[in-house]
This record gives structure tokens, sequence and C-alpha cells, in this order.
């Protein structure tokens, strides 16, 4: 797959960051930009990391995907909230052979991409990182963690290959699997207990939960209901993974999970993609889960209110 124009749909702190990492390494990179258009404009796009920082006086940056025009790869970095903008944002970037690569949280982004614009187009890929947006254009990285891709219902061949040495290249720890959905429940592990326990516990960071013994055995519970539920797919899930990534949760400080950040801000959080779809489907081939049934309920009534409201 020729790597020569790529377009990210989605300038957030996911979007921004990889999109930055590929533009330094040379990459023709086009970000669709919104909200912060005026500032990257201004000040350009700045990347800090505990360890270097740069800055991109002039990123390629465009209000419309029609301005971008075709391209190779268009890295799909929005929340699933957001999907119902897939066409209008998507379709003016494909020609025949453009690739997709979605970065969205949760089950069911694949599916619906495949069905839009053609399953041979996508790949799914699993950002183990921890990421933010200080203000506009502005990304701070405090964990650069590793990247996983997969494709859709295939195994990995020379597309995705080339792809993995496209990030390797931009200095991103990647790495290529066979099995996108057994992807998707491994980042699960994390995502269900930190960013759910992080706004039914008040909205509180990730340290905070990890202080508290109780919560703490909870996420924990909550790991192990996630495994089950892969388990039921066959996807094995080693508990030592759900060790790692409590250990590695402990390193990151007072990080506010994006769930809990969009909730903060008022903006909808994706509920279904991360808590009501995996239940679901777990639920469809006889798994009992009740710890993650109860967190899916109390998010589902908190974020039907403000904020201010719930807590």
């Amino acid at each position: 797959m020729p790597l020569k124009k790529v377009a990210i749909v989605g300038t957030g702190a996911i979007g921004g960051y990889y999109g930055a990492c590929l533009a330094r390494a040379g990459f023709d990179v086009h970000f669709l930009v919104r909200s912060d258009f005026a500032a990257l404009k201004e000040r350009g796009m700045r990347i800090k990391t505990p360890a270097h920082e740069w800055v991109d006086p002039r990123p390629k940056i465009y209000r419309t995907s029609e301005e971008i025009g075709a391209c190779d790869l268009v890295i799909v970095a929005l929340k699933a909230t957001a999907n119902g903008a897939l066409d209008q944002l998507v379709s003016p970037l494909l020609s025949e052979s453009t690739a997709i690569l979605t970065l969205e949280n949760g089950l069911g982004s694949d599916e619906l991409l495949a069905e839009k614009f053609g399953a041979q187009r996508v790949i799914g890929g699993l950002c183990f990182i921890c990421v933010y947006r200080t203000q506009p254009g502005e990304i701070m990285c405090l964990h650069p963690g590793s990247l996983s891709l997969a494709e859709f219902g295939r195994p990995r061949g020379p597309r995705l290959m080339e792809l993995e040495a496209a990030f390797v290249r931009a200095g991103v720890k990647t790495h290529a699997a066979d099995d996108l959905l057994a992807l998707r429940w491994k980042k699960l592990v994390w995502n269900v207990p930190f960013n759910g326990l992080s706004i039914a516990a008040g909205g509180i960071s990730t340290d905070r939960i990890l202080a508290l013994p109780e919560l703490e055995s909870e996420v924990r519970a909550l790991m192990l209901e996630v495994i089950e539920g892969a388990a039921v797919f066959n996807f094995k899930i080693p508990i030592d993974f759900m060790e790692q990534q409590i250990s590695s949760t402990r390193t990151m400080g007072a990080y506010k999970p994006s769930s809990l950040v969009d909730y903060l801000a008022g903006r909808e959080v994706e509920v279904e993609a991360i808590w009501g779809e995996p239940l679901r489907r777990a639920e469809a081939r006889g798994a009992e889960l009740p710890r993650l049934r109860m967190l899916y309920s109390l998010l589902k009534a908190l974020t039907s209110l403000p904020p201010s409201s719930a807590r």
C-alpha cells in the first residue's frame, strides 16, 4: 500500500498525536479540523512528551474533507458518538484503493465502516497510550505505549505490514496482528473499568481510583468479567495482562480517561460502544457479567444528566 497521502479525521488527542508523528517522519498528512482551526492556523501543532517536545508550525489543516481530496489512507479518530457524520467526513477522501484505519474505542466501528465503505478498506487500530489535549493545538503524551493493528475480517497481509512499518518509522511502537476483534476485547480490559469508574465514582482520575482499595478491587473484578466475556468468543486474555494494565496505569499519575473528559465537558459519552455493545454480545453468547451490566446501567443514568446534577 503506497502511503503518500494521509488524512486525519478527528484531530483530537489521538488523531493529532499519531498524525503529527507521521508528518514529522515525512509523510504527507492532512488534518481535518473544525473547532481548533483558528488556533492551529495561528500557533501550529505542539506535541509534548516527558522526554521532549516538537512543534509543526504549519500543519496542513482543512475545514472540509472536499478540500483534502482522495488519500491513500484515512485515519478515523472520532468518538463513536460522532459516527453519524462518517458519510460526510470520509466519502470525499476515498479513491478505489483508499484504506481506512479506525482508532475508535469499543465495539461496532469496524462493522459500521465496512457496511458504509466496504470491508476490504477497513483496518482497526488499538491505541494503548496515555495522551490528552491540553489546549487547542497542544497535545501531551504522558505514556506513548503502543499501537496494535489488524485487518477487518482478514489475517495480516502485505498492506498491514507496510502500515506497521510506516508507524514504526514515525517512532510509534506498533504491532500487526491477525484478529481485530480479539484486540478490541483486549483494549476493553482497560477501558471498561477505568473509563467507567472515573465517571461512576464521582469524576475522579485513575490515580485516585487505584488509591482506594474498594475501587481497585472493583477494577480487578470488572477486568475479570471482560476477560470472561472475551472467552465466550474463544479469545484468551491472560491474567497477567490485567496486572500489566494496572501497573502501567499507576505510572500515569492523575490521568483523566477520555470518557471522563467528555462527561465533564458535557459531551456525549461512548456508553454504547465501550459498555453496551460488549455486554450485549457477551450475554448473547451466554456470559453472565453482572458488574458490567450494573456499570452500564449506572453510566446510562449518569450521562443522561448534566455533570453537576449527577454528582
